[in-house]
């Protein structure tokens, strides 16, 4: 009788993937059948040497696709921070300007280092009287401030509904029907009893009711407003008033609601568009066999355009003739065109009364989630009032902000903006923003502007007037005094709740400091820094001081 063998069984198991490592072998607990004695296995050698080569290689791999993505991060981060390295800034016009039948559209070249630096774009957009801005989306959050005049805006937000419907019968065709006298009423109840088809009545009273206008809510704006719009959102905008509707909108391209490059786009539903941007040559640059024959056409159409016509008609259920209309085969207008007569649509009568009672309807939401639609949601407010003012001196001026607190639709932008107002020879004090990049428009008047860097270097030193736009980084101290004629501007600034650190007044960083710190610091002697601090009792709007004494 032959004797009992207790073999080994090689582990594979867990080798690459068990955080604790188990035994190296097990063994069976009962003998095996009588057999022929073999040779001990010795398999464990080889596998523990084969899960270490896997092992190995398996974080090489890791290794080099982590080291891969950091280094594509990293240079990234490196390009942007390198983006906002600025020896000189400068206030400018915009850069190019396109004219239309009924208005101008302007822009400031986005390629500029400071508007690179701060991520965004900027356009100037002028609608004369009865223009029609036509329907148009972006790739970018925009926030628009109405620099003067008034009108509507249209904005189309997807899946919410058309709360704005047509009455069955106008006032004035309510008004001819009276006058037509009972007598044709009766007349034409008369036919409908004999013709007997009261199911075919009910349902042409369907289609009639069908084709009443519906729409959504179209929204009255004028000089002081703020607009919020969401990336993808479409918008339209029109004048009615008696004088030119100007909005200065800006384009916020770094925002990650942008899942496309760093150029700013608009998509147009109507029209022909030009180019609004200058982005023709730029893209020409890499693909100049394909712009030769994008140029023997018209490659600046609606987006309508670029379908074939009978998949349109089709997928719209209408006719070709219809659909080759909505593609603008044969309008050459461009983005803003003059309405033909009066532009009729749904609008709820302006009354005070309306107005408070949706303000306190908006105020009663609070915060169950109703806010959090953009059904619901407030984009629009008027921070161009002196009622609206955060800040106020009788002497200086006041300002304005408007942050996510106040429009909580902001929050999703990632957006927000300040109005200021100030005096003659008033200074708003200096400052920088601790979290964000701030895009100024000079709306009127002129100040004096100062913008220094990390190395205390003057990059911006110029007298800004009206209709110029400049950029303050972040972090980089800025100081404004209004000239003889005073000074309005608005600051769009890149963070739904950008905060600034003042340098002087009661709220400064210096008054926060104790005596001591201040005198050695600058060399002084204790009551000069209690000059210092307590000099200026105003906070953010200074008024005009005499020259200080040597």
């Amino acid at each position: 009788m032959q004797r009992e063998e207790w073999h080994e069984i090689p582990y594979t198991s867990f080798v690459l993937f068990s955080s604790s490592p188990p035994p190296l072998s097990y063994k069976y607990q009962r003998p095996l059948l009588a057999t022929s004695p073999q040779p001990k296995a010795s398999y464990l050698p080889l596998t523990i040497t084969m899960a270490k080569h896997l092992a190995l290689a398996f974080s090489l791999c890791l290794l080099v696709l982590f080291h891969g993505c950091l280094a594509s991060r990293q240079q990234s981060q490196s390009s942007q921070q390198n983006e906002c390295q600025l020896n000189q800034i400068q206030a400018r016009e915009p850069d190019n300007r396109i004219e239309t039948e009924a208005g101008r559209i302007e822009s400031w070249d986005y390629n500029q280092d400071d508007l690179q630096c701060a991520g965004v774009a900027v356009q100037r957009i002028t609608i004369e009287r009865n223009g029609l801005h036509l329907p148009s989306y972006t790739n970018t959050p925009r926030l628009v401030y109405v620099v003067q005049g008034r009108g509507h805006l249209g904005m189309v937000f997807p899946g919410c509904p058309e709360t704005f419907e047509e009455s069955e019968q106008s006032d004035e065709e309510q008004q001819g029907q009276q006058q037509q006298g009972q007598g044709q009423q009766r007349e034409r109840q008369q036919q409908g009893r004999r013709q007997g088809q009261f199911g075919q009545q009910g349902q042409q009273e369907q289609q009639d009711f069908e084709q009443l206008d519906r729409h959504q809510r179209v929204r009255r704006v004028k000089e002081g407003d703020v607009i919020a719009i969401p990336a993808g959102v479409t918008t339209w905008s029109h004048n009615d008033g008696d004088r030119s509707l100007v909005f200065v909108t800006l384009l916020d391209i770094s925002n990650n609601h942008n899942q496309l490059d760093q150029n700013p786009r608009r998509f147009y539903l109507a029209g022909n568009p030009q180019d609004e941007f200058n982005q023709q040559g730029q893209r020409q640059q890499g693909q100049q066999g394909r712009s030769r024959q994008q140029q023997q056409g018209n490659n600046n159409n609606n987006i309508f355009a670029g379908f074939e016509t009978q998949l349109l008609a089709d997928a719209l259920n209408i006719d070709q003739q219809t659909a080759q209309q909505l593609q603008g085969q044969n309008d050459n207008r461009p983005q803003i065109v003059r309405v033909q007569g009066r532009l009729d649509f749904v609008e709820p009568p302006r009354s005070q009364r309306e107005e408070r009672q949706l303000q306190g309807q908006q105020g009663q939401q609070g915060q169950n989630g109703l806010e959090e639609l953009f059904c619901h949601m407030k984009i629009k407010q008027n921070i161009g009032k002196p009622s609206m003012a955060d800040v106020f001196s009788p002497q200086a001026g006041r300002i304005s902000t408007l942050n996510s607190f106040s429009m909580p639709i902001l929050r999703h932008l990632r957006l927000s903006a300040e109005r200021g107002f100030l005096y003659n020879n008033a200074i708003h004090s200096p400052h920088w923003n601790l979290n964000a990049h701030e895009i100024v428009y000079v709306i009127r008047g002129s100040a004096r502007v100062q913008v220094v860097n990390d190395n205390g270097e003057t990059i911006l030193d110029d007298q800004v007037r009206q209709g110029q736009l400049f950029v303050v980084p972040q972090n980089h101290a800025v100081l404004q005094k209004a000239m003889s004629n005073g000074y309005e501007y608005i600051a769009f600034k890149t963070d739904d709740n950008a905060m600034i650190n003042t340098m002087a007044g009661r709220t400064s960083v210096l008054r926060a400091l104790p005596d001591v710190v201040l005198a050695n610091a600058y060399q002084m002697d204790r009551e000069q820094a209690r000059n210092v601090k307590y000099n200026r009792q105003e906070t953010v709007a200074l008024s005009s001081s005499r020259s200080s004494q040597s």
